[in-house]
């Protein structure tokens, strides 16, 4: 994990002249690739290659002397760093010297990490990486890449992969970079990866390694991690060619600070030298409004100024589409027709360009089946649902009447937890069940301490072992992963929504195979968004692998009408931009909250 700062008293933070010495630092001379050798298809991208010059590296950069190099640390907050300097500018640790002493050797940091990308820019020569185990691409893979590439020769700016969760779009992307760099100048690729870093990291630097990495400069980052990659780039002068962007809807909103620093690495802001950028997502986003990283491509698509789809729902607007102005900012209609009309104006931008401009296949493995389970409550568990319901439904009407948003969002919040706190052993007893029928268990749960922490101990007391996924810096979540993966514990308790791999037979490090006892998965309580709900269900039903989920509620209760929209709704969330918005609006009204943001109900989920 990257470090912090740390203040100026602490007693790891020293002084080495030779590491914060103001000289500017040639520009490192770039290793001849194959893409070097390749002819160009394209005259624009040829201008594109190696971008970093010493004019624009930023004075005070570290430089080491002959012999010996700038080593950039992956160093834990808080953990002693002793010779080590921190760099603001880079936000790393660095240290200069012919090898790292022995208290520094375990921040080495791994292959194709920002760290490593970082003390691959401040030396004339990068280190070599280790050969990794390889892999046989899949042929949906191949074909896949093959489409993402042809669309990169013909001029194209940014392509949207929304293949299904499982079909395999990190190889896709590998090998859809190969090709891109055997077509242009190429030297950096960024990949923008979803947390926990943990898992996230080591998966992408694992694929690179074992499809190839074609001798470029990866860094793979997670989007909470973004400031520091965008600040990195400012201090060195870099850019990079390539940005992928795994979980693309992580950036659906403008307001943000990742948004920020997404615009500036992916150059969303420029109409020249900007990078090739692959989306990866299969759940774009609730409604078209959510789009602006789409922006770029539009742009092009119309032929219009960058400029004007900087404000993507006044653009939309002037394209027809039926949004209008409302109390929260902009809102899509509720219109059946007028949305249909708009997602296939969507698609047509998308899909009709020559070559197309996103690709997504279905899993050859058919949908996950996603049922409903109903927990009869017992009356005294009946009773206190009732009594949290009445208060809850106060309050609300409280927060409705003075307008205030934060109070709604917190009745809303306190319900959700108090309500499934009361079905946590109802949870438990249908977990031991399904253990008992030789099943592995998934438990997608969205609170830890009324339902994560409550479930998870009882199954414990229960003799039953769980893996937990959840809880900052609480678990290895890599190694928590892997005791559910190998059949150590049959259950694993999570709260992420994506990026983590929990389905039977995977391929593990190690050349190990993980287990093939069947999945089961079960929502704790129903998901308000068809983008979360679907990405959980992809963490077992994935790789051929099939894994029915179910979701629990509090029968005769407000909880079973949720459950029936989310189960509704979710068969039509996919690759198309809106999929699950209507039901969004009918869970706002089931909980009487139709009158807070749109927010109050997926900002928890996404």
């Amino acid at each position: 994990m990257p470090g912090r700062r740390r203040r100026s008293t602490s007693s790891t933070r020293t002084t080495t002249p030779r590491a914060t010495a103001p000289a500017k630092k040639a520009a490192p001379a770039k290793k001849a690739t194959p893409a070097d050798k390749a002819p160009a298809k394209r005259a624009a991208p040829a201008k594109a290659a190696p971008r970093r010059t010493a004019a624009k590296a930023t004075a005070g950069l570290p430089t080491a002397p002959p012999g010996q190099r700038v080593w950039a640390l992956a160093v834990p907050f808080r953990a002693p760093a002793p010779g080590a300097t921190w760099h603001a500018g880079l936000s790393t640790h660095v240290y200069v010297g012919a090898a790292l002493p022995p208290a520094l050797a375990p921040y080495d940091p791994a292959p194709y990490s920002f760290e490593r990308f970082v003390e691959d820019e401040l030396n004339a020569d990068p280190r070599p990486v280790p050969p990794g185990r390889s892999m046989t691409p899949r042929a949906e893979q191949t074909t896949g890449a093959a489409v993402v590439a042809a669309h990169a020769a013909a001029g194209g700016r940014m392509f949207l992969l929304g293949d299904d969760p499982g079909v395999g779009k990190t190889g896709t992307a590998v090998l859809a970079v190969q090709q891109i760099a055997a077509q242009r100048p190429v030297r950096t690729v960024l990949v923008v990866a979803d947390r926990p870093a943990a898992i996230t990291v080591p998966h992408w630097a694992r694929s690179i390694a074992a499809f190839g990495d074609a001798g470029l400069r990866w860094c793979v980052t997670t989007w909470d991690r973004l400031g520091k990659v965008d600040g990195a780039l400012r201090a060195t002068g870099s850019r990079f060619d390539v940005v992928i962007a795994d979980e693309a809807h992580m950036v659906r909103h403008t307001t943000t600070q990742r948004w920020k620093h997404w615009k500036a690495v992916s150059g969303a802001g420029r109409v020249r030298d900007a990078p090739y950028v692959l989306l990866a997502t299969a759940t774009p986003a609730h409604s078209p409004l959510e789009l602006p990283y789409l922006a770029p491509h539009f742009a092009a698509v119309h032929g219009e100024p960058l400029k004007e789809w900087s404000d993507l729902p006044t653009r939309l607007a002037a394209h027809g589409f039926h949004v209008e102005r409302a109390r929260y900012g902009w809102s899509w209609t509720e219109d059946a027709d007028e949305r249909r009309a708009d997602l296939a104006r969507l698609r047509s931008w998308l899909a009709d360009t020559d070559p197309p401009a996103t690709l997504h296949r279905p899993a050859p493995w058919g949908p996950v089946s996603v049922t409903g389970t109903p927990v009869e409550l017992t009356p005294i568990e009946q009773a206190q649902y009732e009594a949290e319901w009445s208060e809850f439904r106060a309050e609300m009407q409280l927060a409705r009447r003075k307008r205030e948003t934060a109070r709604g969002r917190a009745a809303l919040l306190r319900f959700r937890q108090k309500a499934g706190l009361i079905r946590a052993a109802a949870t438990v007893d249908w977990v031991k069940a399904q253990v008992e029928a030789d099943r592995q268990v998934a438990v997608s749960v969205e609170f830890v301490e009324t339902a994560a922490d409550p479930i998870r101990e009882a199954l414990l007391d229960g003799g039953i072992a769980v893996a937990g996924i959840y809880g900052r810096d609480r678990f290895d979540v890599e190694a928590e992963r892997l005791r559910f993966q190998t059949g150590q514990a049959p259950v694993c308790v999570f709260t992420v929504t994506a990026s983590i791999s929990l389905h039977a037979g995977e391929q593990l490090p190690g050349g190990l195979t993980a287990s093939t006892t069947p999945r089961v998965g079960l929502f704790h309580q129903p998901r308000f968004s068809g983008i979360a709900a679907r990405q959980v269900t992809g963490r077992t039903h994935r790789d051929h692998q099939v894994s029915p989920w179910r979701v629990a509620f509090a029968a005769d209760t407000v909880e079973e009408d949720v459950a029936r929209v989310m189960v509704e709704r979710l068969a039509v969330t996919g690759s198309t931009a809106g999929g699950d918005t209507a039901g969004l609006q009918q869970i706002a009204e089931l909980l009487e909250a139709d009158w807070l943001p749109a927010a109050s109900l997926t900002g928890s989920d996404c």
